[in-house]
């Protein structure tokens, strides 16, 4: 392990050993002081985050741009305050946090036995949304996880994600698509975050007028499945409440090839996407590449 692998996994261990000791307030402005420093400091991850919502906010201009990169930073910092102090929140704190709409087509997808998949963007804060799900509703859920660097770290995060009772599978191709499949044919519920492609084999969609790509297995689980499959889209707004809007099912094609039918659906998946980001920009956590026009490393930072 590399010394800022070490660094790195200090730095994640610390955040979920201190500040879920915190008082709520006071984990709060020290996420927004630790957002705000960032900030100005102008680093890679801030310069990319303007970059993309240059994309999603066409005709903006540099000062309104630096204040949704502000805005946004400030809310990744709340998702990580949030999330390294979810394993001490009570169900009840759980459920007060989090006030979804359209959550019927998720209960009526369950109770029809045909298993469910959501397919989120990096909108507000998923694990907020996802412990809602296994301790207010009941419902437990397979998602997967990124394999990270230092290994230390990605255990870090299967822990604290199993803690709130998700099975977590590694990001590792035929392997986690097949047990998903499983946990679907037999009822069951599958999570994914879904917006950015890490695989490079993912599909080619149009993302906010130009071309991206996103992942395909979302679409193809729910063909080979049957499983419903649920665009979600989630938002902080003044209160300390997140929302979010379950969108109603992307239907599977009556006709086409395989790789038509997915593309389609993972187009309509960019669009429902699409419709939360460009109305909560300052939401959308997306620090990387996305833009099929940003992948040259020569275009800028990462």
């Amino acid at each position: 392990m590399s010394a800022q692998e070490r660094l790195t996994d200090a730095l994640y261990g610390a955040g979920w050993g201190t500040v879920k000791k915190l008082p709520e307030p006071v984990a709060a402005r020290l996420g927004r002081t630790i957002a705000d420093l960032a900030w100005k400091r102008r680093g890679k991850g801030v310069l990319r985050l303007e970059g993309n919502y240059a994309r999603v906010v066409p005709g903006a201009g540099p000062e309104r741009l630096a204040a949704l990169s502000r805005a946004g930073m400030r809310s990744y910092l709340r998702y990580w305050m949030e999330s390294f102090r979810l394993p001490v929140w009570s169900r009840e704190r759980i459920a007060a946090a989090f006030d979804p709409k359209g959550l019927h087509h998720l209960t009526e997808g369950m109770d029809a036995g045909r298993g469910v998949v959501l397919a989120l963007p990096h909108l507000a804060n998923w694990d907020l949304a996802g412990a809602w799900v296994t301790t207010h509703l009941g419902i437990p859920f397979t998602t997967v996880a990124e394999r990270l660097r230092p290994e230390t770290l990605y255990d870090r995060f299967v822990a604290y994600r199993e803690g709130l009772g998700m099975e977590v599978l590694p990001h590792s191709g035929g392997a986690a698509f097949g047990t998903l499949a499983r946990r679907l044919r037999a009822g069951g519920l599958v999570c994914l975050v879904a917006d950015r492609d890490l695989s490079a084999s993912g599909v080619e969609v149009g993302f906010f007028g130009e071309p991206a790509r996103m992942p395909a297995g979302p679409a193809l689980l729910a063909q080979q499945t049957g499983a419903a499959l649920l665009p979600v889209t989630l938002w902080y707004d003044e209160t300390p409440v997140m929302r979010g809007r379950v969108h109603p099912p992307v239907e599977v094609p009556e006709s086409g090839t395989r790789r038509e039918k997915t593309s389609v659906m993972t187009q309509a998946l960019a669009d429902a996407f699409a419709t939360g980001i460009a109305d909560h920009p300052e939401d959308w956590h997306m620090l990387q590449r996305l833009w099929l026009a940003d992948l040259d490393p020569a275009k800028g930072p990462s």
